[in-house]
């Protein structure tokens, strides 16, 4: 199997996410390792306490699969270096998800920055999804927004909401805009 580094952000629970590779390498790679990162995606969106305040990523590199994002909870990092290590194929795994920092104030951040992207009627629907689309990313006062909308003004829209909460030094819009929509 080709060494290709492959990045993939767990996005919506329907199965969009994003992999990014020269295109040479998207044709090697549709075989073994296609197969392996859709089973750890798979792995990753099926952790039992994975919220929309949590952003996993990972990257596939052969047999082995580096972790990356942020949580909210140890046992999430930990989790999910389990349930990745017993996929069939994996050889090895590099855990760097950052485990955020506790803070009552991050965690009230965390709820006003829901309530005005999710209360928003245009946005609405990003959250009746078995794992919510937008993820609100927040440490130690800064915002960070990470997943995928169906068109720029929906991006420009949580951007704008997020950054009407009190108490935010900062908000980085990390949205895509799904190819096709």
């Amino acid at each position: 199997m080709k060494n290709v580094v492959l990045l993939v952000a767990l996005v919506l629970g329907g199965g969009s996410f994003q992999a990014f590779c020269s295109p040479q390498a998207a044709q090697q790679n549709l075989g073994n390792e296609s197969g392996l990162m859709n089973e750890v995606r798979h792995r990753l969106v099926l952790l039992p306490y994975y919220s929309v305040f949590d952003n996993l990523a990972y990257r596939v590199d052969g047999y082995k699969v580096t972790l990356l994002g942020q949580v909210t909870r140890p046992d999430i990092k930990d989790d999910a270096a389990k349930a990745v290590k017993g996929i069939e194929g994996v050889e090895s795994v590099d855990n760097q998800i950052q485990v955020l920092p506790l803070s009552p104030m991050d965690d009230q951040t965390r709820r006003a920055e829901f309530q005005a992207i999710y209360s928003f009627p245009s946005l609405q629907r990003y959250g009746d999804m078995a794992v919510a689309a937008i993820h609100i990313i927040v440490d130690n006062g800064h915002v960070t927004l990470e997943g995928v909308v169906n068109s720029e003004a929906d991006k420009d829209t949580a951007g704008i909401r997020a950054n009407t909460v009190p108490n935010v030094f900062a908000v980085t819009n990390n949205l895509r805009v799904q190819k096709g929509s």
